[in-house]
């Protein structure tokens, strides 16, 4: 059988009453020595508090919300495993919520976790519209964004430079002596990863003086980041350019699709054609080529959000956002031209 706080309190030779107000910090009624005696027995034990009991005398749940429009998602998933880590070292539980970028969705999770009492919010990859922003607020828990941010709304963020680290991808490949670059990019309109990394590219492209202000480079933009994506924007980027020796995907699933539909065309990378991606998830070193990418550090980024929320909720202060650093890595995917 599981022991109980009776068992505790025997083995500690207290009473329940006092047992209860330890666990549940209370900071009067026992001393030091009391409280010291009250935790060796827990350990010894084994004993683990009910934390729905616990709930109801502290008005706590220990409970977090997250959200993402794709949990399933390989990006996603170690984003989550970074925020899992801290949450359940700190003794909280976490309620994961699928949006699937619905907004109606995202609101009725919003809804179910204000109703769960949940003690923060950690809110990523997707544009918080004014609607996600009312109803976190009325929730007044702390919030904090992952792996995206918001202009209007000053809650703290953790996430790379999506611009710098899209212009670090373009450079690597203008320094391997490429000169004649196309990309595979997200929604323009997305201005949490879409355009930011599509300015990065253009910059970089101008900075090195291989294109004009006055003129467009290639960019071939879809509504997403997924490997279906990727297949699609390769095939026009064949069909209407098929001059280019390097290709930047803005994610890594866009650019194993490109690689795929390369094979498919029997056009060899990195041979004939370079490929750099974004994001170092695992299926980037699993590819044929292993794929050269910029690396955004998934799992450092959900611990941090983790992190500042948990300050959060201790502090009741809003926390400074955090920008995350970013680096290439790199494998075989992208060849050094005379």
């Amino acid at each position: 059988m599981k022991p109980t706080i009776k068992d505790v309190a025997r083995h500690a030779n207290v009473s329940i009453a006092t047992v209860s107000r330890i666990l549940n910090q209370t900071s009067v009624g026992y001393s030091k020595k009391t409280e010291k005696l009250v935790m060796q027995a827990i350990e010894e034990l084994g004993y683990r508090p009910n934390a729905v009991a616990r709930g109801l005398i502290n008005n706590k749940t220990q409970t977090i919300g997250v959200l993402f429009p794709d949990v399933s998602g390989m990006l996603t998933s170690e984003l989550l495993y970074g925020v899992e880590e801290v949450t359940h070292r700190l003794g909280h539980s976490v309620i994961f919520c699928n949006t699937s970028s619905s907004g109606e969705k995202t609101l009725d999770y919003l809804q179910l976790l204000s109703e769960k009492r949940v003690e923060g919010i950690i809110f990523g990859s997707s544009f918080l519209t004014d609607a996600y922003y009312e109803a976190i607020a009325a929730m007044n828990v702390p919030a904090v964004l992952v792996s995206t941010k918001s202009q209007k709304h000053q809650l703290p963020y953790v996430k790379v430079d999506d611009k710098d680290a899209a212009y670090a991808a373009t450079a690597h490949l203008i320094k391997k002596g490429h000169r004649r670059i196309a990309m595979l990019s997200g929604n323009p309109a997305d201005i949490v990863a879409g355009k930011p990394r599509i300015d990065g590219f253009k910059e970089a492209l101008l900075d090195f003086g291989l294109a004009r202000i006055d003129e467009e480079p290639l960019v071939f933009a879809g509504n997403g980041f997924s490997y279906e994506d990727g297949r699609d924007l390769f095939t026009r980027l064949i069909k209407a350019e098929s001059d280019v020796t390097a290709v930047f995907a803005a994610s890594d699933e866009m650019a194993i699709g490109a690689m795929s539909t390369a094979y498919q065309m029997n056009i060899r990378v990195p041979d004939e054609l370079s490929i750099i991606g974004y994001d170092n998830l695992k299926i980037s070193e699993m590819a044929i080529p292993p794929l050269t990418t910029v690396e955004q550090p998934l799992r450092a980024m959900g611990r941090k959000a983790a992190e500042l929320l948990f300050e959060g909720m201790e502090t009741g202060a809003t926390g400074k956002s955090i920008i995350m650093p970013h680096r290439i890595i790199e494998r075989q995917s992208v060849k050094q031209l005379v």
